[in-house]
């Protein structure tokens, strides 16, 4: 506490109202109370990361890190949790370092030059001690200490690598010696916890993980640092790989505690094994470094994967016979270890056998002569379960009748009223897996009967457990596109997920995975199944969408979420009748007083989809005041325009386009005051998405009815300038920040269309042009304080000018690879390449094959990383299907660039010129071409 209080007081009064602070703690820790000691680490610890400056960090550890070594090296007068701490603090010291050293490289090289190799040589000294001294001992302190050296190594490996790397084979070393030590110790303390942990001197527990995951993430970063590689390359006669992969199964054994939770604890079953909710431990810690020496030598990997699981299967085979009880717990972490790995094994086989090479790991063999034994061994529940999910994760490679064979036995689990949490899950998991990965043909017979017994299981989980019945049953209802649905089992899905969301409307990832159920069920092309959906869902939603308190948005935000999802799964034909007619009052009176940003956003992304889906059924609809559908969403543009959140984005920009594209003549009457409140939003909008959101409906208008929209712009004027200026002045200076596929498209095909237009409203428009670059600011990072007092400057160009920088800009973004810098001007670094081969060294550090990829993505023919210029899955598929869509956009340009050289259109040969010399030669090679 007290040291709490002074680390408070430190980061207020040091160093102008508290000058001795720093003198006082390095006395203290130079003090031989234990006490003291501790108490002014504490503070040094929190001072270091929080309190310190650039040009403090230097001198405050040249007068503190030899204190900190002295403690270390003294074992006869600090304890080793004294010591421990002295370490800790050591790495605060090293992180400092890393953060300042762009700002003061020699300094920080000569400070590291200096300290590093002392205290490596002071941790080589402390791991010669065999860790077997400190395991036998009544109290295991001395692991303290180990831990604080090894979390230390993997800092220094990070921040200087360069220090580090003459030790690094030493230092692998004696990590494999710790771990094979360690791993009796680990199987009889932990595993079968058949003797009680040692304690502690102190409060502070000791355990054996807090020493194992430190030990298996150095060796990960080295190994993915590229520095491991002879260490593990088995043709130097080295056994390093295979001990290495043998030591990961056995620590991935899952211990008495473990096991004594997880079996009557279904949620931390559940989420012990999900990638986003796993707890970081030994299994998970060591699952990562085996994907991180699989990620170097694939096939070599695999081999030894299949070497080291037939010696588990054979002594587990021998344990057995002798009736060990836990016999069964090597098999099982062996086969969860390879499992966590089932993706990039899959790839490596498949990458071998294309090269006319033997698979290295035999998946099929152990799916048809080692996994079906255990499918059925009920008193060992945890192993029965692995069996089921391990064949999951290779459902690929399963011939159809064994995937039907597994998938049976799974759902005669789930079935099962006697079966036990820890297998009723996995086979809910295995379940889930085949359905993901199986062919629709091997899954097909069994979907239905999977969806009726899932059905049940939504109404009695809660949490992790239900969050892996919800993803099971979204991933069974994309099989072969839920065809196979009747109209029965339609009805009884809706109900029983309406009446789980009403428990858990709260939750953004239930929420998320409800949303994909609805939509699925509705897009079911099975007879009848669409109404039936429909009846069973809307009522309700449109009931929550009304009776939601304002202190309980979510419930009104999350249930229009949920008309959202059937919206989408609507058919091409429309929304069937009457169904804007029951949800409209609802929506509409929701929006109307609705503050909260959520509820708006996706009362926003509904109406779009409204839109979209069945605009007629809007236009038709009339409230009883006689006020239109259409008249209602305008109101809502209205307000939404006025509200100075922004965070609505993108979303308003796409409701307008859309009700502009679909309802074009019936906006008319309103459109002049429409138009002329976007372009008054403009003048005080700050975000680039709402920006965005205001300038794209008029690009879309300019490209369809120039004349009529321009002519509309130059006539108004909003607040003293004319519409047009205020556009165009916005427009051109958020061009390059626009977002999504179609909206930087038809921007550049507008702005190309305006330059040849000739309209002397826009030839004598000024617009931002570029940076003007300083000699004060120059080679300067310009934080947010810095531009308050220099703010940014710009040279001033024609709208023809920007147009072509615009072009220029877009075409480059969508065309030029990466390329690298000579190395010229570099100051030395610490970033290691010298363990790469001369295949990476000529790729950047890749394999061929991998540089070959990155080339595609980010080359001329690829996707550019930095540009929108691709669909996804979420994008608007009225918008893909539009023409704008269609046109080569890097043709367009280089053609548009051409002609307008061909006839000096708008003359282009003088703008052109008044472009910067980079963009010049860009243009001059575009008309060349």
């Amino acid at each position: 506490m007290q040291a709490h209080v002074l680390s408070s007081i430190a980061s207020c009064d040091w160093p102008d109202e508290y000058p001795d602070l720093l003198n006082g703690l390095i006395e203290l820790i130079s003090s031989s109370s234990p006490n003291s000691v501790h108490g002014a680490m504490q503070v040094l610890t929190e001072f270091i990361k929080s309190d310190l400056t650039e040009d403090q960090i230097l001198p405050v550890l040249r007068q503190l890190l030899p204190v900190l070594l002295a403690i270390l090296n003294d074992a006869q007068q600090h304890s080793p949790l004294t010591r421990s701490r002295s370490v800790s603090v050591f790495c605060q010291c090293i992180t400092a370092l890393y953060m300042v050293k762009e700002q003061h490289p020699q300094a920080v090289k000569e400070a590291t030059e200096n300290i590093l190799p002392i205290w490596i040589a002071t941790f080589k000294e402390i791991l010669e001690h065999s860790i077997n001294d400190i395991l036998n001992q009544s109290t295991w302190d001395g692991l303290t200490v180990r831990v604080q050296v090894f979390k230390a190594l993997d800092i220094m490996n990070t921040a200087f690598p360069r220090g580090l790397k003459p030790y690094v084979e030493y230092f692998l070393d004696s990590s494999l010696a710790d771990l094979k030590s360690i791993l009796p110790a680990y199987e009889i303390y932990y595993v079968n916890a058949t003797e009680s942990i040692p304690g502690s001197t102190e409060d502070e527990p000791v355990d054996l993980p807090y020493l194992i995951c430190p030990l298996f993430d150095l060796v990960s970063n080295i190994v993915r640092g590229g520095k491991a590689k002879q260490w593990l390359d088995s043709q130097n006669q080295s056994q390093n790989l295979t001990n290495l992969v043998g030591l990961i199964f056995r620590f991935a054994q899952m211990t008495a505690e473990d096991e004594e939770t997880w079996v009557t604890n279904a949620n931390a079953f559940v989420a012990q094994e999900e990638d986003e909710t796993e707890t970081y431990g030994v299994r998970v810690a060591g699952f990562g470094l085996l994907n991180t020496i699989l990620g170097r030598s694939p096939a070599e990997i695999c081999v030894t994967f299949q070497d080291n699981l037939q010696q588990i299967i054979g002594s587990c085979q021998t344990t057995r016979e002798a009736g060990v009880p836990s016999w069964w717990k090597p098999l099982e972490a062996g086969l969860a270890a390879i499992g966590s790995q089932a993706e990039d094994i899959l790839e490596c086989i498949e990458d071998e056998q294309d090269s006319g090479r033997q698979k290295p790991l035999d998946v099929e063999q152990l799916l048809a002569n080692v996994i079906p034994s255990l499918l059925h061994l009920t008193e060992f529940p945890f192993l029965q379960g692995r069996g089921f999910v391990f064949a999951s994760q290779f459902a690929k490679v399963l011939p159809l009748q064994m995937a039907g064979q597994y998938l049976e036995v799974a759902m005669h689990v789930i079935e099962s009223d006697s079966a036990s949490i820890p297998v009723k899950v996995s086979a809910v998991k295995a379940v889930h897996n085949f359905c993901q990965g199986a062919e629709d043909s091997a899954l097909k017979p069994y979907v239905s009967r999977i969806a009726q017994d899932l059905g049940p299981f939504l109404l009695l989980t809660t949490e992790d457990t239900l969050s892996l019945v919800l993803s099971t049953m979204s991933v069974v209802l994309d099989v072969d596109k839920a065809s196979w649905l009747t109209t029965d089992l339609a009805s009884s899905l809706v109900l029983a997920t309406l009446e789980v969301w009403t428990k858990n409307n709260k939750d953004p990832i239930f929420l998320s995975i409800f949303t994909d159920i609805l939509a699925s069920l509705a897009k079911s092309s099975a007879p009848g199944v669409y109404e039936t959906v429909v009846k069973q869902a809307l009522p309700t939603l449109c009931t929550s969408i009304t009776t939601a308190k304002p202190e309980e948005s979510w419930i009104a935000g999350s249930a229009i979420d949920l008309v959202s999802s059937l919206v989408r799964g609507a058919p091409e034909s429309g929304l069937g009748d009457g169904f804007f007619a029951l949800l409209a009052p609802n929506l509409f009176n929701c929006l109307k007083i609705a503050e909260d940003r959520d509820v708006l956003q996706n009362g926003v992304v509904c109406l779009t989809l409204l839109v979209r889906k069945d605009c007629s059924q809007i236009l038709s609809w009339h409230d009883p005041s006689g006020e239109s559908g259409l008249g209602h969403v305008l109101k809502l543009i209205a307000k939404l325009l006025r509200n100075e959140d922004e965070s609505g984005g993108l979303v308003i920009g796409d409701l307008i386009i859309h009700v502009l594209r679909r309802a074009g003549e019936s906006v008319l009457p309103v459109l002049p005051e429409l138009l002329h409140a976007m372009v008054e939003r403009m003048l005080t909008a700050k975000t680039a998405t709402f920006l965005q959101s205001l300038v794209i409906p008029f690009v879309f208008l300019i490209h369809n009815q120039a004349d009529t929209v321009l002519g509309m712009l130059e006539s108004t004027i909003v607040q003293g300038r004319t519409a047009l200026d205020i556009l165009i002045q916005t427009w051109c200076e958020n061009a390059e920040t626009f977002q999504g596929f179609w909206p930087t498209r038809i921007s550049t095909l507008t702005l190309s269309q305006l330059y040849v237009s000739d309209r002397p409203t826009l030839q004598n428009l000024l617009v931002k042009g570029d940076i003007i670059i300083k000699p004060e600011t120059n080679h300067v990072i310009m934080t947010r304080s810095r531009t308050k007092t220099n703010p940014h400057e710009f040279t001033s160009v024609s709208f023809p000018v920007k147009v072509l920088k615009l072009l220029v800009h877009d075409l480059r973004s969508k065309s030029e690879s990466v390329s690298f810098p000579d190395g010229e001007g570099f100051v030395d670094t610490d970033d290691e390449d010298e363990e790469w081969t001369e295949e990476e060294q000529q790729h950047q550090g890749f394999k061929e094959d991998e540089f070959a990829f990155l080339s595609e993505m980010l080359g001329p023919r690829g996707a550019n990383l930095d540009n929108d210029d691709i669909f996804d899955e979420n994008d608007d598929e009225d918008l893909k299907k539009d023409p704008i869509s269609q046109i080569d956009m890097k043709e367009h340009i280089i053609t548009f660039f051409k002609d307008c050289a061909a006839r000096n259109a708008n003359n282009f040969a003088a703008n052109v010129d008044q472009l910067t010399a980079e963009e010049i030669l860009v243009a001059r090679q575009l008309v060349r071409q």
